[in-house]
């Protein structure tokens, strides 16, 4: 069973105590960059919470706190499913839908 998606959060940039406020279990998410609206990543996964926190967004430095690069501005949205198998069925429809639109059959 897939439920709904959830609203656009900010994606927590590093150095801040900001926290993901996302299920720990299986699931979709999409981050996308908030300017643009451009995707950056889109999976089904086991645990949405963990594969969101491993996410590389960018990079600190290696002599203390300060960021080397500037961290991109992105936003993220999760959707829970009762299990991967359908975690990825959801993902395969979606992305079909997304093809066709873009073929112009939509």
């Amino acid at each position: 069973m897939i439920s709904t998606w959830s609203d656009w959060k900010r994606y927590p940039r590093l150095g801040r105590s900001e926290n993901i406020e996302a299920p720990i279990g299986p699931g979709l998410f999409e981050v996308r960059y908030a300017g643009s609206g451009a995707l950056h990543s889109f999976e089904a996964v086991d645990n949405v919470a963990q594969a969101l926190a491993q996410l590389p967004v960018g990079s600190k430095s290696w002599f203390g706190r300060r960021e080397t690069a500037q961290s991109p501005d992105l936003e993220y949205r999760t959707c829970a499913t009762s299990s991967k198998a359908d975690a990825k069925a959801a993902a395969q429809r979606m992305i079909g839908r997304r093809e066709t639109y873009m073929s112009g059959a939509a």
